[in-house]
């Protein structure tokens, strides 16, 4: 795996959904959080395995997040909008402003593709609250279903939602249901950009990449001479490559030969993100990439716990009284996984986000009991597990 070195050009991946226009400030109310939150769990998730690539989608975790943070209560929701970074904001502010963003990030350029989608898979047989529902509809756009979790088909078309809706990049996001699981709330991203200005696949060559002091590998380096916009920074560089007519970027920061990425990354927060955002300017230069394809799948309970989200995972804790009346639920699992490829006509990239939610005793499915045929019948002491009577009944009278 190229490592160290890489994980530099991917941070910047990791904010490809971002925006170079700033956006209205109703979408600010979110797209602001979102992005902090994202840097949060990037700093998180890299501190647990400091050497391994990342990619994530922060829009698409944020999003699955905060649907189900409309179905908090108590301290459980003031503990998810403290993670999600939306404490000080109404609860219907951040879905109207989730919703603005979501119609901004429609992509009115054919060289740019971008779909966001959002479901709500339920358990059939369990009772939830119509508002919050209601509210994942109409914020979210979220598909609302139904289903028999017992079933094997349930399965199959939860999967069948993400792997069309990434267009097969991500062709499934859960791999078994558990007893407990009585919904799943669930986001997926697909983005598909052709450079403004294409790579000439004549020039990409192989070329030696640095992963460590003592290890290299050979990688296809892509090439292009031309205007970008460039940073020169402290003791890195960067540059944006943007897609079609420039909405979308890739932003790619490489730091100087002797500074570590991880010491580089250790630099990078929310206030030095939007200070190099303003500073890039255009410039003439020669630039090399490497062409790569990843892919990336992370379970983000214990990373989210550790940004301060344990009593939504916690059974005897966890309030989700917005989503049913019942003081029953809790999350049982946040799944994450995302795709990209990095090649001379573009950027491919693809991610979905599953938030499992359980119940605190095994849902037993519903079902038709009557007993209108002969039957066998016992009478047992369930201490010393003796049957007191047993008979079959033919006919009863």
């Amino acid at each position: 795996m190229e490592r160290r070195r890489r994980s530099a050009a991917l941070i910047a991946v990791a904010g490809l959904l971002m925006f170079e226009p700033l956006l209205p400030q109703s979408a600010n109310l979110v797209s602001t959080p979102y992005n902090q939150f994202g840097l949060d769990l990037f700093h998180q998730l890299r501190r647990e395995k400091p050497s391994d690539n990342i990619f994530i989608s922060p829009l698409s975790i944020a999003m699955a997040l905060q649907m189900t943070y409309g179905g908090a209560a108590g301290e459980t929701a003031a503990a998810m909008a403290r993670t999600l970074k939306l404490t000080g904001l109404a609860l219907p502010g951040a879905n109207q402003a989730a919703s603005e963003l979501l119609q901004k990030l429609k992509s009115s350029d054919p060289k740019v593709e971008l779909l966001i989608a959002n479901s709500l898979w339920a358990r059939s047989g369990v009772r939830f609250n119509d508002d919050f529902l209601a509210s994942n509809r109409k914020y979210f756009g979220a598909e609302i279903a139904s289903l028999d979790f017992a079933s094997p088909q349930a399965l199959s078309r939860i999967n069948g939602w993400v792997d069309t809706t990434t267009k097969g990049k991500i062709p499934r996001i859960i791999e078994r249901i558990d007893a407990q699981t009585v919904m799943f709330l669930i986001n997926a991203v697909y983005f598909k950009g052709r450079w403004q200005t294409e790579f000439d696949p004549r020039l990409t060559a192989n070329t030696a990449f640095h992963i460590a002091a003592a290890r290299q590998k050979q990688v296809a380096m892509m090439a292009r001479s031309g205007s970008f916009q460039y940073l020169r920074g402290e003791r890195f560089q960067a540059i944006g490559l943007s897609y079609g007519n420039g909405n979308v970027s890739l932003y790619v920061f490489l730091p100087d030969a002797g500074l570590s990425i991880n010491d580089f990354l250790s630099r990078v927060n929310d206030q030095t993100w939007n200070q190099w955002m303003t500073a890039f300017r255009r410039a003439h230069g020669d630039v090399k990439i490497p062409r790569f394809k990843m892919e990336y799948g992370r379970e983000l309970k214990e990373s989210l716990k550790a940004l301060g989200m344990g009593i939504a995972f916690d059974t005897g804790k966890a309030d989700f009284s917005g989503m049913r009346r019942e003081r029953d639920l809790f999350i049982q699992q946040v799944t994450h996984k995302a795709v990209v490829e990095v090649n001379e006509e573009g950027t491919t990239a693809a991610a979905a986000t599953s938030v499992s939610i359980g119940v605190t005793s095994v849902m037993v499915p519903s079902f038709t009991f009557v007993a209108d045929r002969p039957f066998l019948m016992a009478i047992r002491d369930q201490t010393t597990g003796v049957i007191l009577f047993l008979g079959a009944v033919h006919d009863p009278q």
